[in-house]
């Protein structure tokens, strides 16, 4: 690849639309930019398309190549006119729960296990499509295409000039496409939704999408967990854990798992491999909502977290704020277990936020060892893992060294990796320097990091029976 091509990569999350410049020879950013999103679970796709032009979407000119990487499972449903019927429902939209449990019931756990490589819960687009149909018939009535935020944002980039397409990534995470056999159920749409409106067509990691109206040749595109995972160029044994909106634990690997429990997704990788992963909804919030709580800036609340006890003066917090995807309880609310007069401190309450939030995640790397997937090593990444004080207590909650790569829009990299790859023709994607910013191993001594993780089952077990 000749030397000074640029490519751009672009992450279309829950929060923001962020668009990265990238020397495509080196993987040096050369700017990053960014508009929010509403903060919402339900929104108008136009919203996406707007926050990308005032991130400079319109302003990408030296550009050779770009590739668009967003938040996966969001319904976006579209009339004969291509406009919406109804906002787009994100992930962390939880109102299809009465659905997914009954697709979960007719077909079985590990039919959609072994079949598709993921058991329906409400993020996933199949059970909000059942919704859409059990909720509003009329609307479902006028549905003609049905794509993902990813798919979206790609097919406006190009002008809307070509046909709909998507990547094996982000296809695997809607419920209806088989990663076993490359391929889409429309007999599971027909079923979930009474009928199949049309669909993008899936390509390959490297192909191109098409190309803008400007000429930009436009990358497949991927979901943002499969563009994290490229732009973090992870190893073997290596675990991304991302703290962001959500949380995620996950890795690329060869390795095909079907999970009847449902915790562990058999999703695909932007690269032809496997990316099994747990998610959590709670995740940075968890840590921000404290803050809120306590009255002090997320500066000071990573104060309090380090200043208090290691365990938090026996604390508990299950965080289940928000409801909660791993375990699935899309009910439940958080818990603070353990309140004494003399643990009620401003430095305890932080630091319960701070291995509450660690322990579930623990937790969800514990089902992915449990496979003998390899976590000799966690990548942590995320705003959330900004926090110096989580940083210092992950190495011995996760009993693994802990990598901190230096900040950085690792979904937008990982798309404009991606964008270099179509780009290029290779048979792989251009290799990339990571950043490590600092690498923490566990102590060997932390007696109270077992302790907080048997309080957090004990408490777990005790609310929730699991």
């Amino acid at each position: 690849m000749a030397s000074g091509t640029i490519v751009a990569g672009i992450d279309s999350s829950t929060q923001s639309c962020k668009i990265v410049r990238v020397d495509a020879e080196t993987g040096q950013i050369l700017s990053t930019s960014s508009a929010p999103h509403p903060d919402s679970t339900a929104v108008h796709p136009d919203r996406w398309w707007e926050a990308f032009q005032a991130a400079g979407g319109a302003e990408l000119g030296d550009v050779e190549a770009l590739s668009v990487s967003a938040q996966q499972h969001g319904m976006v449903a579209l009339g004969a006119d291509d406009a919406p019927v109804f906002d787009a429902l994100l992930w962390n939209d939880v109102r299809s729960a009465p659905q997914a449990q009954r697709l979960r019931d007719e077909l079985g756990a590990e039919v959609w296990a072994e079949e598709i490589g993921i058991v329906p819960v409400p993020s996933f687009t199949i059970t909000k499509l059942a919704w859409l149909a059990e909720n509003h018939p009329d609307l479902a009535d006028r549905v003609r295409k049905v794509m993902l935020p990813h798919d979206w944002l790609t097919w406006q980039v190009l002008g809307r000039r070509n046909y709909p397409t998507t990547d094996r990534s982000d296809a695997s995470g809607t419920g209806y496409y088989s990663v076993t056999d490359e391929a889409y159920r429309h007999d599971l749409v027909e079923w979930a939704f009474g009928r199949s409106p049309e669909l993008p067509t899936v390509i390959g990691p490297a192909a191109s999408a098409g190309t803008t109206p400007g000429g930009t040749l436009v990358g497949a595109g991927c979901g943002d967990n499969a563009g994290a995972a490229l732009g973090l160029s992870l190893r073997p044994g290596e675990v991304a854990v991302s703290i962001g909106t959500s949380g995620t634990v996950f890795t690329s690997t060869d390795t095909k798992i079907a999970d009847p429990s449902g915790a562990i997704a058999g999703f695909a990788d932007a690269t032809g491999k496997q990316l099994p992963l747990l998610a959590t909804i709670n995740g940075a919030r968890v840590l921000g909502s404290t803050a809120e709580l306590l009255g002090v800036d997320l500066q000071k609340f990573d104060a309090l977290a380090a200043a208090g006890p290691a365990d938090a003066g026996g604390l508990t917090l299950v965080p289940y704020l928000d409801g909660e995807r791993t375990p699935n309880l899309p009910l439940a609310t958080g818990s603070l277990i353990g309140l004494t007069r003399a643990a009620m401190t401003p430095e305890n309450m932080a630091r319960a936020s701070v291995l509450g939030l660690l322990c579930l995640l623990a937790d969800a790397l514990d089902k992915l060892r449990a496979r003998d997937i390899a976590a000799d090593r966690i990548v942590l990444v995320g705003g959330g893992s900004r926090s110096r004080s989580l940083q210092a207590a992950a190495a011995d909650i996760f009993q693994a060294e802990v990598v901190i790569p230096r900040p950085g829009e690792y979904v937008a990299l990982g798309a404009a990796r991606q964008a270099a790859w179509a780009l290029s023709g290779a048979g792989a994607p251009p290799a990339w320097e990571r950043r490590v910013e600092r690498t923490i191993s566990p102590s060997g001594a932390a007696d109270w990091a077992a302790a907080v993780r048997g309080r957090f089952s004990e408490a777990r077990q005790r609310l929730y029976g699991l």
